[in-house]
């Protein structure tokens, strides 16, 4: 298995610290509101390739962390008059519901910053012991210059960094380049004691400590967003081989961005999207399966022309599915004939085929091509197949789908009849004031592929 590192910026092979096991480290989100569509990507990737790893036998300890402390937290909870620790707890939830809906398998650890903060007191102790870190006025920084693998990853030059700073540099920093491992009390915010004084911890600790405590002091696969690249994973680097005197991540993994009709997502340009916002137009299903459409280090450019494009590739292979399991349930016993042992050494040629795609640095969008590819000799070989071909054929397909993490399911389309029946009844909830039934039927229905819109004329629908 070949994966791209993009500390040597080449494929490398790859070889585990311990055989049989693989522990993989993905930064999740600042959770100070909804996930949106470019968190996502990420998750997916990285979810799928988890599930290879598991696919192929290995036990994999997949550790992806929650920062629960930061100025945006801090920022929303004042304007809304509550504790951060309220703010961050409400979108932790609605941040594992929308990865539930993409089908993201939960980390085997989810830790969270606030939880952390001994751990990360303890390393900057270490830091400070060994001549990296420094205090100054209850800050502590650590001294960029002093290791000199600094910019290894980024492959940026710390004279050339500092040459691009136009601000004055720091009275307390010893140099501009020195970054924060811990910051003092604000009035209003929350903090911990510290030998330097109640504060708080600078981000890039966090993954240091956590990596290091649920992973070890080397982990296999560090991964995460390549706007990460730096300062953060630059930093975490730093910080983590100062400390524990060893090499530590083996392989780093990037996804590219994520845009939204060829133009970067943001709030200003008015194109930034939530998860939850995405969901209500297009199922999450078929979400995860465009991201996969292309290969994770490859720009994605998300359309509404692309996304109905994957929907209805995806509805190509649920389509074949559904027809297997009718097949299958109707098909004679027995074994194979020998044209349908011929067909069986096709289908076999065809996993080879999606398993070396997945092992080429986990290019999903020729594991999909393959796919595509056995749907096809599905629809031409299983019509009047013995039962025991149809279902080698359908288990195969279902097995290399979920290794991608998408449901074979097909949901069952709501009739027209039953659509304005739930209607009927949410009005009925409404005008007795049951608002939650009212809202569970909403959300049924949206589940289901059907938007509701209330308007003066009564309520309308249709199908997403």
């Amino acid at each position: 298995m070949k994966l791209y590192n993009t500390l040597t910026k080449c494929k490398e092979e790859f070889v585990p610290v311990e055989e049989g096991k693989v522990g993989i480290y993905v930064c999740g989100p600042t959770v100070y509101n909804y996930i949106h569509i470019g968190n996502a990507r990420p998750m997916v990737v990285f979810d799928t390739v988890r599930r290879y790893f598991e696919y192929k036998g290995y036990d994999v300890n997949y550790v992806s962390n929650f920062t629960d402390v930061d100025d945006k937290i801090i920022k929303k909870a004042i304007e809304e008059g509550v504790d951060a620790s309220e703010i961050s707890e409400r979108f932790i939830k609605e941040c594992k519901k929308d990865m539930a809906g993409l089908n993201v398998k939960e980390a085997t650890t989810h830790p969270k910053a606030t939880e952390e903060i001994d751990g990360m007191i303890d390393m900057i102790e270490q830091l400070i012991e060994k001549g990296y870190a420094y205090e100054k006025n209850g800050t502590v920084y650590f001294r960029t210059r002093k290791f000199e693998g600094y910019g290894k990853l980024s492959k940026k030059n710390l004279d050339d960094m500092q040459a691009g700073i136009r601000i004055a540099v720091s009275d307390e920093k010893e140099d501009s380049m020195d970054f924060v491992l811990w910051k003092p009390k604000k009035e209003g915010e929350p903090s911990w004691p510290s030998p330097w004084g109640d504060g708080r911890p600078g981000w890039h600790i966090e993954c240091s400590v956590m990596s290091k405590k649920y992973i070890g002091n080397t982990i296999d696969i560090h991964a995460g967003g390549e706007d990460l690249v730096f300062p953060h994973h630059e930093n975490e680097i730093a910080q983590s081989e100062a400390c524990n005197g060893e090499e530590f991540a083996k392989y780093w993994m990037h996804n590219a961005f994520l845009n939204i009709d060829n133009k970067k997502m943001s709030k200003s340009a008015g194109n930034f999207f939530t998860v939850r916002d995405i969901s209500e137009k297009y199922p999450l299903q078929v979400i995860r399966f465009f991201m996969l459409s292309a290969h994770y280090r490859s720009p994605l450019n998300f359309s509404d022309t692309l996304v109905e494009a994957s929907k209805n590739g995806l509805d190509r292979i649920l389509t074949c599915v559904d027809t297997l399991k009718g097949l299958e349930a109707a098909a004679a016993e027995g074994p194979m004939n020998e044209a349908e042992e011929a067909n069986v050494a096709q289908v076999k040629e065809l996993v080879a085929k999606y398993e070396a795609a997945m092992e080429d640095d986990f290019n999903t969008a020729d594991a999909i091509a393959a796919i595509f590819e056995l749907v096809k000799l599905a629809n031409v070989t299983a019509k009047e197949a013995s039962k025991a071909y149809v279902s080698y054929v359908k288990e195969t397909i279902e097995k290399l789908c979920d290794i991608l993490g998408v449901v074979t399911e097909k949901e069952e389309e709501l009739l027209d009849s039953d659509i304005e029946a739930l209607i009927e009844e949410r009005q009925q909830a409404r005008k007795a004031k049951n608002f939650a039934r009212a809202d569970e039927i909403r959300n049924e229905l949206l589940e289901k592929g059907i938007i509701l819109e209330d308007t003066r004329a009564g309520v309308k629908w249709k199908r997403a």
